[in-house]
C-alpha cells in the first residue's frame, strides 16, 4: 500500500464539528448559593480559636454536649468537623449543621460560664 496516498486520503477528508451554541452577550453568569446565615468569610483569629478548640476535643476524645438553636442538647464525641458542620458520635452518629448550635460545653460542667 502506497503510504503518501493513505496520508493524502487522511487529509482530504472532510471532519465535520458539531455546532457549539453561541455564547450569549450581555447576559451574566448566576450568582453561587449560600445560606444567607452563614458569613462568607470569618474572622481568621476567630477560625483559628475554633479550629484549636475542636481539634483539641477531638484528639482527646471528649465528651460534649451541643445546645442546639431549638434548645435540644445533644450529647457525645466530636468525630470530624469541616467548615459547616461537626459529626458527634453518641448513642447514634449525628452530623450538625454549626449554624444549628447555639453552644457546647464539655460533659461535667453546667454550660453556663464559669
Amino acid at each position: 500500500m502506497n503510504t503518501e496516498a493513505a496520508v493524502a486520503g487522511i487529509h482530504n477528508e472532510l471532519i465535520e464539528t458539531p455546532s457549539l451554541p453561541s455564547p450569549k452577550i450581555g447576559k451574566k453568569a448566576p450568582l453561587p448559593f449560600h445560606f444567607p446565615h452563614h458569613a462568607r468569610v470569618d474572622e481568621p483569629g476567630q477560625r483559628h480559636a475554633e479550629v484549636f478548640y475542636l481539634q483539641k476535643q477531638i484528639h482527646s476524645q471528649t465528651p460534649m454536649v451541643i445546645v442546639l438553636a431549638d434548645g435540644q442538647h445533644i450529647e457525645g464525641c466530636i468525630e470530624w468537623y469541616d467548615q459547616r458542620a461537626l459529626k458527634v458520635r453518641g448513642r447514634d452518629k449525628v452530623l450538625i449543621y454549626k449554624s444549628a448550635i447555639k453552644y457546647m460545653y464539655k460533659v461535667g460542667e453546667n454550660g453556663l460560664g464559669a
